[in-house]
Order: C-alpha cells, then structure tokens, then sequence
C-alpha cells in the first residue's frame, strides 16, 4: 500500500499498531524500517517525530538494550488507547500490518537480537564478534570472536551469522553442557 496522507492521530495508531502485531520490543530502526522503508505506511521524518510524541505521551517506552541501543515497547496506556482507536485505521491497512508482522516477526527479531561486526585487527588479519541478545537484555546471551584472514572471510561470516546463530548456539550448548 502506498503513503497516504493519514492525520497525525492516525499515523500515531498506525505506529501503535504495528508494535502492537509484531509482539516484541523494537528498535527505532526496526520500526522506520517496517513503517517507512519497506511499506510506505508512514513518512520517514513523521516517523521518528511520532516516536517522540508517543513516548512523551507514555503511550510507548523506551529501554536500553545491547550497544547503547533503545528499544520501544508499548505501555499499558497505548494498549488501552490502541484498543478505543484502532479503527481509525483503515481495515485494509490493519490487515496488511498484521499480514506482514506475522511473515516477517521472525526476521526482525533475529536482526535485532544477532549481533555481528568486524574490525581490523593488528596482524592484518580481522576479529569478527558475533553475539546473541535476548530482548531487553544489555549484556549477551551468547559471543564468540574469531579471527579472519580477509575481510571477504569477516563479511561473509557476519552474514552466515544472521542465519546460523541458533544452531550454532544450540550444538555449542549441547557441546559443553553434556547432561548424560
């Protein structure tokens, strides 16, 4: 669906609604990246303007999660204002939020709780730090650092990471914590 010119209040609900459908903490790029990017449902700078406005309203929170990053979360008062206004929102708008929460939940969730990010090191070589979060938690559940000889090696790692985090944490785990 394309922008349309929505209201205020309607970009706001919009907004509410999609955290809503997504049923996890977002980051502010997660939320524009959904809302403006991929679906044209609100304007970029109307965006980040709104996020503003709905957590000086407590409507959302925000959190601080892993690298300093904020989460927002909806509060119990922008579930309530959610559930009086949701209408406002036109009925295939809402359909298709809930539509593309429900095929891309999993994607956003592992894009945000999959850390992956390498820098040179001193050898000429690069160290890859690969992490997992879980939600609203600052410190990693998971991180491993390995060296690549070139950058091709770190970006393709980086990459892979992004696919293969729970494997790899779940045969490490099985791995060290043996309980036969």
């Amino acid at each position: 669906m394309a922008e349309k010119d929505y209201d205020a209040v309607t970009n706001k609900l919009i907004v509410l609604y999609c955290m809503e459908q997504m049923e996890m903490p977002l980051t502010e790029s997660s939320i524009t990246e959904i809302c403006c990017v991929r679906n044209d449902w609100v304007n970029y700078m109307d965006c980040l303007d709104l996020l503003y406005q709905l957590s000086e309203a407590k409507l959302i929170y925000k959190t601080e999660c892993k690298e300093g990053e904020m989460r927002y979360t909806l509060t119990f008062e922008g579930r309530e204002c959610l559930s009086y206004f949701y209408k406002k929102i036109p009925n295939a708008l809402r359909e298709e939020i809930a539509a593309y929460a429900k095929a891309n939940r999993l994607l956003v969730k592992q894009s945000q709780e999959y850390y992956a990010n390498y820098v040179d090191a001193d050898d000429g070589s690069y160290l890859v730090t690969l992490r997992i979060y879980e939600s609203l938690i600052t410190q990693p559940l998971f991180e491993i650092k390995i060296k690549a000889p070139t950058r091709q090696a770190a970006e393709e790692a980086c990459k892979k990471w992004k696919k293969s985090a729970p494997n790899v944490y779940e045969n490490i785990f099985e791995t060290l914590i043996d309980t036969d």
